[in-house]
């Protein structure tokens, strides 16, 4: 389900009053018959969000000035602790990349998919890209995290994030230093540049680690990683978000992927259901079900004929596939899908 906003704004010393009237108002009325609807969100859904909205308001007016206020101190600590760090100028950068692009097109195609512009123009933030062509997706070894901690260390103000797209970022790389970011992270195999793209894919660990899947999720992903092996293939299609879960409780967020792909046991074999034109950025969409699903042998296939449907289709370079699939809609994927299945029927 898509969350529903209850409230424009609050001020930072109301956050944990407000948060207590929420729970207390699921408390008194969330579902207990049901354990599988034992869940805020069906409150909110079979309630109603205006109604809930009143209960919540109606359950602060009696908290938000007692003992959960929280203090202008705690609230100045907060901000120190998160607080960005002090960056120097470095005006030589954009010379420096702009050399390094003419020595290295590798360097330049990296910098293209894995490097974002930062608030301070001498900087950028950097994604490490986790998604090795044909690697189980998110994965990394002992070395290779040491070596990007002394990255972070050495170039990035010691500060390294972890992304829910099971990457890494540094967050603040002196655009004078990106190529030799670059050449370490070449250095420990980890400078694939995937960001955003097909191969970018998001897993669950699935059947072959997790006691509650029911269908294997890496294999599959490392099969779709090397059918588009191309990174020019890739950079042809454009930005793809592909998400992967192994059972229903969508621990790989398949529902929001532009393309997802939810494995599930059915008479004892793994079968693989499509759901399309899911995103979960600022459009939020829940991505609908294309048909019957597919074997494990048959899934790669799949989705390589919805690849090609949507380059047929799109407009020009320029339109993604969200963007696609949101304009013609599910008929034309259905159709290069199963079209041969119905003229069977």
């Amino acid at each position: 389900m898509i969350a529903k906003k209850i409230r424009d704004f609050l001020p930072e010393a109301d956050l944990l009053s407000y948060c207590t009237a929420i729970l207390r108002v699921y408390n008194l009325y969330g579902r207990r018959d049901n354990k599988y609807k034992a869940r805020i969100k069906i409150l909110v859904h079979e309630t109603g969000v205006e109604e809930i909205t009143r209960q919540v308001e109606a359950e602060w007016q009696q908290l938000k000035d007692a003992d959960l206020k929280l203090p202008e101190a705690d609230i100045r600590a907060i901000d120190a602790y998160f607080a960005p760090p002090a960056l120097v100028e470095r005006p030589e950068g954009d010379e420096a990349v702009k050399l390094a692009r003419l020595d290295s097109k590798s360097f330049s195609e990296w910098l293209d998919q894995n490097v974002v512009t930062h608030r301070h123009p001498d900087y950028a933030a950097v994604t490490i890209s986790l998604k090795g062509i044909g690697e189980a997706p998110g994965d990394a070894s002992d070395s290779q995290m040491e070596a990007v901690a002394d990255l972070a260390e050495k170039y990035a103000f010691d500060e390294l994030r972890v992304s829910h797209e099971q990457n890494l970022i540094l967050p603040h790389v002196a655009r004078a230093d990106l190529k030799a970011v670059y050449d370490a992270l070449v250095d420990i195999g980890l400078a694939t540049a995937n960001s955003n793209l097909i191969s970018d894919i998001i897993s669950c660990p699935g059947l072959d680690y997790c006691a509650l899947a029911t269908a294997r999720s890496i294999p599959v992903a490392q099969e779709i990683s090397l059918r588009f092996a191309s990174l020019e293939r890739q950079r042809e299609i454009g930005e793809l978000k592909l998400k992967i879960s192994g059972c229903i409780n969508a621990c790989g967020h398949h529902h929001v992927g532009h393309i997802g792909i939810l494995g599930v046991e059915k008479k004892g074999a793994e079968l693989y259901q499509v759901t399309l034109g899911g995103s979960a950025d600022e459009n939020t969409s829940v991505g609908e079900i294309i048909g019957r699903g597919f074997s494990s042998a048959e899934i790669t296939d799949a989705i390589e004929q919805i690849v090609e449907t949507y380059l047929g289709l799109r407009l020009d370079r320029n339109e993604k596939f969200i963007d696609a699939y949101r304009r013609v809609g599910p008929a034309p994927f259905k159709e290069a899908l199963y079209a041969g299945e119905a003229k069977a029927a």
